[in-house]
């Protein structure tokens, strides 16, 4: 791969990474302190799990960008844009199945569970082959 095109992809993902992590902390603060009166139970949780996996895969694309300008390692950038296309299936899916009625959202959160997991494979992959 290309060096310039690395580090643009790197900085993307650390910047992404970052601002995900932002938005994240921003909706469980929302959720801890206005969507508790207006929700259910069942809404609180599918909505906490979204914000949790959210949190966990964008420090993952975090780390994603940094292993990526070491190693420079096509493996490893896939498995970058795989965890930000999880994190808009997933954590997007559970934010819309929690807000509306709508369940035909929910056929996107397994898609987005398979791009987590087929992300993480590739970094290890990727983290193996460097």
């Amino acid at each position: 791969m290309n060096i310039n095109s690395t580090v643009l992809t790197s900085k993307r993902f650390i910047t992404l990474g970052a601002l995900l992590a932002m938005v994240a902390t921003i909706l469980g603060a929302f959720a801890a302190h206005v969507l508790k009166t207006r929700f259910s139970d069942l809404q609180m949780d599918v909505f906490k799990t979204g914000v949790f996996y959210q949190m966990i895969h964008s420090l993952a694309l975090l780390f994603d960008g940094m292993l990526l300008v070491q190693f420079n390692n096509r493996f490893i950038q896939i498995s970058g844009w795989l965890f930000l296309a999880g994190i808009f299936f997933f954590s997007g899916s559970l934010y819309l199945l929690s807000l509306c009625t709508v369940k035909a959202v929910g056929l996107a959160t397994p898609i987005g569970g398979l791009f987590f997991i087929f992300g993480w494979f590739l970094l290890a992959i990727g983290i193996h082959k460097a």
